[in-house]
């Protein structure tokens, strides 16, 4: 089955995820949906789509093409996935981003970790990452158990 994944990343993060889960499917593609060049999603079985999360929202890149493309994602049942530092499954925060019926179509969504890197974090972001969490270094909290358990569901 060909899978085909796409990612929206600030500080890399998404991609890296995208590059983990890329490695448990066989037959897999990965674009950063930033630089475009996306192939037709009729060519794929299989779709999972990616993005970094601040103050509860999806990269812009993301939320454009998952609306733009709400129909075929549809029949895709995509996989969804977000990067971040937030705990739980994400459902909450996708729900408030994409369309409604695209979230419902989701064959399997989740949080899959995240990095904060300081010296990739501009002034704000390093400021109310040691606010809100007393961390003021590098941190990742990408989880390779999770991404593994995504990617067995997917493949269902």
């Amino acid at each position: 089955m060909k899978t085909i994944i796409l990612y929206a990343t600030k500080h890399g993060a998404s991609a890296e995820i995208a590059q983990r889960i890329a490695s448990q499917l066989e037959s897999s593609y990965v674009y950063d949906l930033k630089q475009g060049g996306i192939p037709d999603l009729a060519e794929f079985d299989r779709v999972i789509i990616g993005s970094s999360v601040y103050a509860g929202m999806l990269r812009k890149e993301a939320k454009t093409f998952i609306s733009q493309n709400a129909g075929i994602l549809c029949e895709k049942k995509p996989g969804l996935f977000i990067s971040g530092m937030s705990e739980g499954d994400g459902a909450d925060i996708l729900k408030a981003n994409i369309p409604g019926e695209v979230f419902e179509a989701a064959k399997v969504f989740c949080i899959l970790g995240g990095v904060f890197d300081p010296k990739k974090a501009n002034f704000f972001e390093r400021l109310i990452m040691k606010a809100v969490s007393k961390q003021s270094g590098y941190m990742s909290t990408i989880n390779d158990e999770k991404i593994r358990e995504f990617v067995a569901s997917f493949k269902l």
